[in-house]
């Protein structure tokens, strides 16, 4: 019988996991990433500066994980976006556009009470691992 494969995936280019799980677990050709804060992986403290400066350190987190899984922004599926203020929606999205720059992954995004570490925003994605064609 041929078995699958569960690649766990852990980087130090990120911030480790704050609580029981990993960064992220790649199923088959699928890698699922956990939810990336705006921490500093040095300081394992949020940066400074706002719903920007945390976006923008969320989505780098995010590009070393997918890195570490042979993905990549560019193979991005499904994006879900979890932020503190709903108004902050309009500034993640201008963050959020430097990083996904054309044929944009499904989305989904929501405001929520609380996030871990009193965070402003929370981003997770599921990926395809390997080589990718996206068609039309």
């Amino acid at each position: 019988m041929a078995h699958l494969i569960r690649k766990l995936i852990s980087t130090p280019k990120a911030p480790r996991p704050v609580a029981p799980y990993n960064q992220a677990v790649v199923w088959d050709r699928t890698v699922y990433v956990s939810g990336c804060l705006g921490l500093d992986k040095d300081t394992m403290k949020m940066v400074s500066g706002g719903i920007k400066q945390e976006t923008r350190q969320a989505l780098v987190n995010l590009g070393h994980v997918l890195e570490a899984a042979d993905s990549g922004y560019d193979k991005v599926i499904k994006v879900t976006v979890l932020m503190k203020d709903i108004k902050d929606f309009g500034t993640i999205n201008e963050i959020y556009k430097e990083f996904f720059t054309e044929n944009y992954p499904a989305r989904t995004a929501y405001e929520v009470g609380n996030l871990p570490l009193n965070a402003l925003v929370e981003i997770e994605v599921v990926a395809a691992t390997g080589e990718v064609k996206t068609v039309s």
